[in-house]
């Protein structure tokens, strides 16, 4: 499905600047986390993470499991934070969750469409939900259907659409209030090739024409590398690195750990240590991002008592620490 052809030239309704949370005082960043811990039980899906997410369009990117998704319904206030503090647009996550999910467009992993419902009717009833008077936001809705491309099918039920159309919808619905930030997680689920350029065009075109920031959570690189500045990179719930897409890719000091056995016994004691740990093979990789981290991995290693087989600091590429899983998940 392509983007339709006859939209109009801006983001219908206008796009105002953000309006800053408090007067004279705008954010520094759309989003901002402070040693956010975030646990399900005895699990914890986010470990004492400190990032920073620059207006404009930043990618946050992990594997499928990485606590993505936590972030962002911690963000929007669905979950609580046991430690730590998150702002969003300059306010704070616990204390002004209203105020923020009012400025945030929301599209969701999976549809939650209502069955029975047509798409103009349903994008209508997010607008309501969000604030919007009924008659705004039916108008609201006939024209943001029409900039994502469905305007022939608004009056369509939404059940009915293919998946590309349900993803659109998704958007438009998360468009429909005017937001200053949106926040997609998985825009391009189950979309084809050409499906996935679509969306990522679309989403792009909003990113950099109309002054919305935009949150894209993925755990394919290259997708976000296409349309974000910016990249928040997690795993296993813990912070990777938080950089300009530029830096990101490029190679970086890393310093790779092989012992003979306890392979498992040092990564945990690692992880222990706070250090983000991969794993290639018998290799545990430790990016070397401040000075210590060489003294710490020979005072476990040594602590172990472990076989030390090679310990030597090479160059490598984040993108390399998802390549395995994001080749599984194509």
């Amino acid at each position: 499905m392509t983007v339709a052809t006859d939209q109009p030239p801006g983001l219908p309704g206008g796009s105002p600047s953000p309006a800053p949370p408090l007067a004279g005082t705008p954010p520094a960043a759309a989003v901002s986390l402070d040693g956010v811990t975030v646990e399900y039980g005895k699990n914890k899906a986010l470990k004492d993470v400190s990032a920073s997410f620059p207006i404009g369009a930043v990618g946050l990117l992990g594997p499928n499991g990485a606590g993505k998704s936590t972030m962002i319904k911690s963000l929007l206030g669905f979950i609580a934070p046991t430690a730590g503090r998150m702002r969003v647009l300059g306010l704070d996550v616990t204390t002004h969750p209203q105020e923020i999910r009012a400025r945030i467009g929301y599209m969701p992993e999976n549809d939650g469409h209502m069955p029975g419902m047509n798409a103009v009717a349903f994008v209508a009833y997010c607008g309501e939900l969000a604030g919007l008077p009924a008659v705004d936001s039916m108008q609201r809705a006939h024209e943001v259907l029409y900039y994502v491309g469905l305007g022939e099918a608004r009056y369509r039920n939404v059940e009915t659409f293919s998946t590309g159309m349900k993803q659109r919808v998704k958007l438009a619905q998360a468009l429909v209030h005017d937001p200053d930030l949106l926040l997609l997680d998985e825009p391009t689920n189950g979309l084809d090739p050409a499906g996935r350029d679509a969306m990522l065009a679309l989403i792009h075109r909003i990113g950099t024409e109309f002054g919305i920031s935009v949150v894209v959570c993925s755990h394919l690189l290259g997708e976000v590398e296409r349309i974000c500045d910016s990249l928040v990179a997690i795993e296993g719930g813990r912070l990777l690195r938080a950089d300009r897409i530029s830096a990101m890719t490029e190679a970086s000091e890393v310093l790779a750990v092989e012992v003979s056995e306890g392979t498992d016994e040092l990564a945990a004691a690692l992880e222990a240590l706070e250090l983000p740990v991969t794993r290639d093979g018998r290799m545990v990789l430790v990016p070397l991002t401040q000075e210590a981290t060489y003294d710490h991995v020979l005072r476990v290693v040594a602590d172990l008592d472990l076989p030390l087989h090679r310990l030597d600091q090479r160059r490598h590429r984040v993108a390399e620490l998802f390549a395995p899983r994001e080749t599984a998940d194509v």
